[in-house]
């Protein structure tokens, strides 16, 4: 009677959490086990009877371990296919056993580059060879090969195991083979984009964009209940994939869209801020002594269009804060942080979403993607903000410093009104929006009805230049004292002496701020 072949299965892993647990469960079901380098010194030092690779391979590990399972007797053994009688006949020849199951993790490339001041040679260094070659020859050969790449399905492979006696059904193995060539696809994306642009020099555009999505949630819906949704998140350890959601309903397309809008508003401030959000638009902004001046200001601009709004704030949010937040109806807050007493009041809404996103600082790094049907747009974050310095003042009247304050104020805000966009400011408030109109002096109506008798002494920023003085001398009429816009247009002329002729003041910047 033929002797029952062991199973055979080769680990080596770089992340080794639960690997020693997983081993022995393997031991238990006649599974022998080789391992490499440090992946066999944890298995040995915690009991578990392992073979190293140099015994399979009659060769040592060589080239400070860059070589070590590159040999026949390691992928002969996966990428055999067992009912090929020609295959067993030359693995019988040569000497290779046939490996029944591979668990492998990768070089930790991704949190290598990840440390500030990391040096290329460290990264190369790290980059995985052997690893992803064993993977892709195992999930090759699924039919009859098992792969491992992500720890947290150790304990359903065990238990399927154990079912089914020390092998692993065919779909089974396809959805391993599947997810493994996921894993090391996603690892060559990685080190490419990053080589690309060290060697290269190129942080900009390169030739090819590889950017990695991993779905982090399935949503409610798409901008309409007829929609389905989901979100992904981009593998940089920045933005909206760092939120946190503490409390409140599932999020929605459009929800996301709008935290976004309120977080990268208030981000703009170092002193307390607080945006409302409808629409991706700000209904009200403010900036306050602290954070509950802030959001009452915010809230104040437009009590209607804050119904249902999305809130953003710069500072923790407080008892206080939450007690105004709590008077009226909001769909979500996103925040720094929560007090505990602010979430307790807040989480008596079951449907208020609470979201904490500590590294607000974090939104709007490296490139910005749009989609359009059959491709992406990519541009750098419009991440130019003003300076008083950068102002030029081309009429008679300049500003006071309070006036310029709220100048630059407004034109922080402006950048995040769609366009064509208008928006009415003063002491740290903004008091109307024009926004998305087709044509600016629509915008500036819009912003000036919405600002109503406090526009008398206010400033007005406008995202692009005014083609015609229209606006201004609508402006006038409202009793605008100061404008703030890019400048550009050929009849600038016309705008400045419309200024002139109504004792406002006008900056012009250079920077537009077209958002659509």
């Amino acid at each position: 009677m033929t002797e029952k072949r062991k199973f055979r299965a080769l680990i080596s892993v770089s992340d080794k959490e639960g690997i020693v647990v997983f081993a022995k469960e393997l031991e238990k079901l006649n599974f022998e086990i080789i391992s490499t380098g440090g992946t066999f010194k944890v298995l040995k030092e915690n009991g578990v009877a392992v073979m190293p690779i140099d015994d399979v391979t009659k060769f040592p590990e060589m080239l400070d371990g860059r070589v070590k399972t590159l040999h026949p007797n390691i992928h002969g053994g996966l990428l055999s296919v067992r009912d090929n009688p020609i295959h067993m006949d030359t693995c019988k020849e040569h000497g290779i056993d046939l490996i029944d199951l591979v668990v492998v993790n990768l070089y930790p490339f991704e949190k290598t580059i990840a440390k500030e001041g990391v040096a290329l040679e460290e990264a190369i260094e790290n980059i995985d060879i052997g690893g992803p070659s064993m993977i892709r020859s195992a999930s090759k050969n699924y039919q009859s090969v098992g792969v491992v790449v992500d720890p947290s399905n150790y304990d359903r492979i065990i238990i399927e195991l154990k079912d089914r006696k020390g092998t692993l059904c065919d779909i089974t193995r396809a959805e391993l083979a599947c997810e493994a060539f996921t894993h090391t696809a996603r690892y060559d994306t990685i080190i490419s984009t990053y080589l690309t642009n060290k060697i290269s020099g190129d942080e900009g555009f390169p030739r090819i964009f590889s950017p990695m999505l991993t779905k982090t949630a399935d949503l409610r819906y798409g901008e309409n209940p007829h929609q389905n949704a989901a979100f992904y998140s981009l593998d940089q350890g920045s933005g909206l994939n760092n939120m946190k959601q503490l409390h409140g309903k599932e999020l929605s397309y459009n929800n996301i869209v709008d935290l976004e809008a309120a977080a990268l508003i208030v981000k703009e401030f170092d002193i307390p801020g607080a945006a409302i959000i409808k629409h991706t638009n700000p209904c009200g902004a403010a900036i306050g002594d602290s954070i509950a001046e802030a959001y009452t200001k915010a809230h104040d601009c437009d009590p209607i269009s804050a119904f249902g709004s999305i809130v953003g704030l710069n500072r923790e949010v407080d008892l206080k804060t939450a007690t105004a937040i709590s008077g009226t109806f909001v769909e979500a807050v996103i925040a720094p942080s929560f007090e505990s007493e602010a979430l307790e009041i807040l989480s008596k809404k079951p449907s208020i979403r609470l979201i904490e996103l500590r590294d607000m600082n974090s939104l709007e790094k490296g490139h910005f993607f749009k989609y359009v049907d059959g491709g992406f747009l990519v541009q750098s974050p419009d991440s130019h903000t003003v300076t008083e310095e950068e102002l030029n003042f081309v009429t008679k009247k300049k500003s006071s410093k309070k006036e310029i304050n709220d100048l630059l104020f407004a034109f922080k805000l402006v950048k995040y009104v769609k366009s064509n966009a208008i928006l009415v400011a003063k002491d740290g408030v903004a008091l109307g929006v024009g926004a998305g109109q087709m044509s600016r002096v629509e915008a500036v109506e819009i912003a000036l009805k919405k600002a109503g008798i406090n526009a008398k002494g206010a400033v007005l920023a406008s995202d692009a230049f005014f083609p015609f003085k229209d606006s201004v001398e609508l402006a006038a009429k409202a009793g605008i004292s100061g404008i703030i816009q890019p400048g550009g247009s050929k009849r600038d002329p016309e705008s400045i002496e419309a200024c002139d002729e109504h004792n406002i003041s006008m900056a012009m910047t250079g920077i537009r701020h077209f958002r659509h």
